[in-house]
C-alpha cells in the first residue's frame, strides 16, 4: 500500500499537480491541513483513499479537526497539530498514543518534517509541500509496507529547480 502524506500546500495548486506527476498513482493520500481551498483539486488529481484535516488557515468547516483511520491493519490519527501546541513539541501526541493505541500519529503545521518513533508507533510530519521552514523546497513522505506489514517511511523533497541567475552565474564562473 503507497500512501502520499502531505501538509500545509497553502493554496499552491501547482505544487499539488507537481507531486501529482512525481509519485503518480497511489493507494492513499493524506493531507495534513492548510489546504486552502484546493479540496476538489486533491480529489480531481488522486483517484484514491483520501484523508484531509482543516489547519489553522483553512476555513472549510467541512474539514474535520482531525480524522482517524487504519491504514492496512494500522490505527492512525490525524491533525493539523495547532491544537496540539507541536510548536512547543510532541508530547500531546505521544499522550495520543500512549491513551489511545495508535500506530501513526500525523501532523503539520510546523512546516518541518518530523518522523518520530514512539514506542511501537510512529510520530509522523511531512514537513511543508509549499512553504518549507526546514529546507528551500517542499517536502513530503511516501509510507509503504514491507512483505511482512513493516512501515518505512520515504522523506522527500521535490526536485530542485535551477533557476535562470544560477545558470547565468555558472557560464561566467568558469
Amino acid at each position: 500500500m503507497k500512501v502520499l502524506i502531505i501538509s500545509d500546500t497553502h493554496g499552491k495548486s501547482s505544487c499539488l499537480k507537481q507531486i501529482h506527476d512525481i509519485v503518480g498513482d497511489v493507494d492513499m493520500l493524506i493531507h495534513l491541513g492548510d489546504v486552502e481551498g484546493d479540496e476538489k483539486l486533491i480529489h480531481d488529481l488522486f483517484k484514491c483513499e483520501i484523508h484531509m484535516v482543516r489547519g489553522n488557515c483553512d476555513y472549510n468547516p467541512e474539514l474535520p479537526i482531525y480524522d482517524e483511520f487504519n491504514i492496512g491493519d494500522k490505527k492512525a490519527f490525524i491533525t493539523h497539530g495547532h491544537r496540539y501546541s507541536v510548536n512547543s513539541g510532541i508530547s500531546y501526541l505521544e499522550e495520543l498514543i500512549d491513551l489511545e493505541g495508535y500506530d501513526f500519529v500525523m501532523y503539520g503545521h510546523t512546516h518541518r518534517r518530523d518522523l518520530t518513533c514512539y514506542k511501537d508507533s510512529y510520530i509522523v510530519n511531512p514537513g511543508s509541500l509549499a512553504l518549507p521552514r526546514d529546507n528551500r523546497i517542499g517536502t513530503y513522505m511516501l509510507l509503504d509496507f514491507d512483505q511482512h506489514g513493516t512501515p518505512f517511511f520515504a522523506q522527500n523533497e521535490l526536485p530542485r529547480v535551477e533557476s535562470n541567475v544560477s545558470s547565468f552565474r555558472r557560464k561566467f564562473d568558469m
